[in-house]
């Protein structure tokens, strides 16, 4: 009791000199976890934004400023990553365009070839996440995936190769450097907004991909198959040049004009910067830490939460992985659409994903608890699914293709719990490599489940939609769950350690763990 009576009058400097290279394994003080009881030391590898916190002289921030600060940051950071993730989403979908256009005839694809393709994807994403997550903590993470970018954009354009090997092992090679675009994303969320902003960005610039749905079939599938007579080349070769020369250019954009972290931004004033330094210090996280902790890994893996997350994106995106390769073919072949309606039809689906995701996401500033929007949007789903794949009625069918096209909101809740609840910059990068590995594990299953002799209706496949369905709202009610009971457990406990901890200047950039740091509570 003395020991705490004494760090309760003690105010603790974290110095330039604590932070140093040679002193970053220097324990500066200790606190107790809230989680386990155990101490946590804190040591000079803290976060890459206390070095700013200590150069800069302390700053207040006042509603008015704080919202033209985040309509700046809104302006400069989020339109160029909403257009990347369209076309993200325009190179995946590429691959289902052009199986209409000729790709399985001109490649000779029979049986289960063509499912193999979209496959072959996710093999070259889950071999590779690891690597790109370890990647985007020791390097700059801009111009890190920047370089992905460009590099995937080369490999996209290299698609119209004349035989079946060398488009699978494109397809593998492709999904590699793709895979380091979305945990990207979510470190640059995860440092630009507050912890209540985070979901509605996610939901903008996820929701983008829908726009590429839009602009995939529409204004590039659509206008190459209606004039393909009058081209050199095939429709289908055609479709993978131009989405790769459009993220080629895209990558390079991105190079030079977002910054690695916002104390680096060529937009922001001297003092604009110290302001976003501190209007993120109540997420109790900072910029990152290019440093591998083990202790933080090993938290990561024994996680629950960590697993549940996993389960959300394998059973939400084994039927994604399915109508990603095989929309515009159930359309085509079981619905019976002609192939230009086909492509028109899937506009509407992009747009429902475009307006459902932002409709959601905004629901949530009337009613703050995402969790309950994505379960509610998880049943939805699972409804969707179900007209999808019991109905006789090919209009309703076809309503509950379109309408499944919300149902990425399960999947932004995830990433913007990554962002927001999950601290500890190596246990961020790992609990995101190990929920996009769940993502990859589901798309790679997802082409499986439709069994060429089940064509053209695919009942299997369905059947499993539905049941991945059911899963995945299982799966989030339990997140729901462990969030509550966690905060309420949290608020329980005794002021003590709190003050102690609150005591420690600039503590909300130490690099504590959501488990480890007795401030930290979870976003609902």
């Amino acid at each position: 009791m003395l020991d705490i009576e004494k760090k309760l009058n003690l105010v603790v400097s974290i110095t330039n000199a604590d932070i140093e290279s040679l002193n970053r394994d220097h324990v500066i003080t200790t606190v107790l976890s809230p989680h386990t009881g155990k101490v946590v030391e804190i040591t000079g590898d803290v976060d890459e934004a206390m070095k700013f916190a200590l150069e800069g002289e302390k700053v207040t921030l006042d509603e008015e400023t704080d919202r033209k600060l985040l309509r700046k940051i809104d302006l400069y950071v989020l339109p160029l990553i909403c257009i990347l993730y369209a076309t993200q989403f325009m190179d995946k979908l590429s691959n289902s365009y052009a199986a209409i256009l000729g790709l399985r005839k001109d490649l000779h694809m029979v049986g289960d070839m063509y499912s193999w393709t979209g496959s072959a994807f996710y093999l070259g994403y889950l071999a590779f996440e690891f690597p790109a997550a370890i990647s985007l903590q020791r390097f700059p993470v801009v111009n890190t995936v920047a370089i992905y970018i460009i590099i995937w954009g080369v490999i996209l354009c290299l698609h119209s190769v004349p035989g079946y090997e060398g488009f699978i092992a494109l397809r593998t090679i492709l999904g590699a450097f793709e895979s380091a675009v979305t945990p990207a994303f979510v470190i640059v969320t995860a440092q630009w907004y507050k912890k209540e902003e985070v979901f509605l960005r996610t939901a903008i610039w996820f929701s983008f991909n829908g726009v590429g749905q839009i602009l995939g079939p529409g204004a590039i599938a659509y206008n190459l198959y209606k004039h393909q007579d009058s081209y050199s080349m095939d429709a289908w070769k055609l479709i993978f040049i131009i989405t790769g020369c459009i993220t080629i250019v895209l990558g390079f954009a991105i190079f030079f004009h977002l910054p690695n972290n916002p104390t680096e931004a060529w937009f922001l004033t001297e003092h604009e910067k110290k302001l976003v330094v501190e209007r993120i210090r109540g997420n109790q996280q900072g910029f990152g830490n290019k440093h591998f902790k083990k202790k933080q890994f090993i938290e990561a893996l024994t996680d629950m939460k960590t697993w549940l997350f996993f389960l959300v994106a394998l059973a939400t995106d084994i039927p994604n992985g399915g109508i990603t390769n095989f929309g515009t073919i159930l359309l085509n072949e079981s619905l019976g659409y002609t192939v230009l309606k086909t492509l028109l039809m899937s506009m509407v689906t992009g747009a429902c994903e475009v307006v459902g995701c932002i409709s959601f996401a905004y629901c949530y500033r009337f009613y703050p608890v995402r969790m309950f929007w994505a379960t509610l949007v998880s049943c939805l789903s699972v409804m969707n699914l179900c007209f999808l794949a019991f109905s006789s009625n090919h209009k309703l069918q076809m309503a509950g293709y379109t309408m499944y096209g919300y149902s990425p909101v399960l999947f932004i809740c995830i990433l913007s719990s990554v962002a927001s609840n999950i601290a500890g910059h190596t246990k961020k990068v790992t609990v995101n490599a190990i929920f996009l590995i769940g993502y990859c594990v589901g798309n790679l299953i997802g082409p499986q489940t439709f069994v060429a002799k089940q064509a053209p209706n695919y009942a299997g496949a369905k059947a499993a939609m539905v049941a991945c369905g059911i899963v995945a709202t299982l799966a989030m009610i339990a997140i729901w769950i462990l969030y509550v009971k966690e905060n309420k457990k949290r608020d329980a406990e005794s002021d003590e350690q709190k003050l102690v901890f609150e005591a420690i200047e600039n503590h909300e950039f130490a690099d504590l763990t959501d488990k480890e740091n007795p401030l930290f509570r979870y976003t609902v």
